[in-house]
């Protein structure tokens, strides 16, 4: 439980540390693209909101009575499929800068700039922008059989509570990405370090969502989740690969 309560808030934490001196500069650019990633998220999220909820919220009258509840949950579902969407394209523009920003932090937190990491912004463009494409193609071969499920009347119920687990788990290695990239850790050799800290990196990726939330805490949910994730592979994982 300990370990969930630290992992929801290690983007909290992640605040603090993107504004040391020496970083800010490296904050500028992602927190520029999540401003204009969430301008265009409310002008798209807004005009087709009601839409979805008319059409997929179940109308069985024997469900009636946790309709409230059920609102909530398909309010959340498209809210995050939204920002997903939204988070893929904006981390793709973003990846160079948030790989340099995340081997900063390390760099704040242990005195040592991890030695894979590339302060050339041109030579970080081609490895970060693969590394982007390959985490789509992970979410889209995953998510898929999960939005194929909202089809299927009851059981789009369980659908939105997976979805909800999974959209967790994706922003977990999402942003874990840059910390364990900066090591040359392969994709299937970071998700083995997050599985071995399953319950703490859903529970990261909750944290990020609730700020992705928050009014004006939102402009800052990339850079902090980044940050926060940097110090996730400091405290939790980076012991296990010495």
């Amino acid at each position: 439980m300990l370990s969930a309560i630290s992992g929801f808030f290690l983007p909290f934490q992640g605040l603090r540390l993107m504004l040391k001196p020496g970083l800010r500069r490296y904050v500028l650019v992602p927190l520029l693209l999540n401003i204009a990633l969430f301008a265009g998220l409310a002008y798209f999220a807004g005009g087709y909101f009601d839409d979805f909820m008319n059409e997929w919220l179940p109308q069985h009258g024997w469900l009636e009575f946790v309709r409230w509840l059920l609102w909530i949950l398909f309010a959340a579902a498209y809210a995050l499929a939204v920002f997903y969407g939204f988070t893929l394209i904006a981390n793709l523009i973003a990846a160079p800068f948030n790989a340099m920003l995340a081997a900063r932090v390390e760099e704040k937190l242990t005195g040592v700039l991890p030695a894979e990491s590339d302060e050339s912004l041109l030579r970080a463009i081609v490895p970060a922008v693969a590394g982007e494409l390959g985490k789509i193609f992970y979410f889209v071969s995953r998510a898929l059989p999960l939005l194929i499920l909202f089809f299927v009347p009851g059981v789009n119920i369980l659908a939105t509570i997976g979805w909800l687990i999974f959209g967790f788990w994706f922003l977990a290695i999402e942003y874990a990405d840059y910390p364990m990239g900066n090591h040359a850790l392969r994709p299937h050799q970071q998700r083995d370090h997050l599985r071995r800290r399953r319950l703490k990196a859903l529970a990261f990726g909750a944290g990020v969502t609730t700020m992705m939330l928050i009014p004006v805490l939102q402009f800052a949910a990339m850079p902090a989740a980044v940050a926060g994730a940097t110090r996730l592979w400091v405290d939790d994982l980076r012991p296990q690969t010495t």
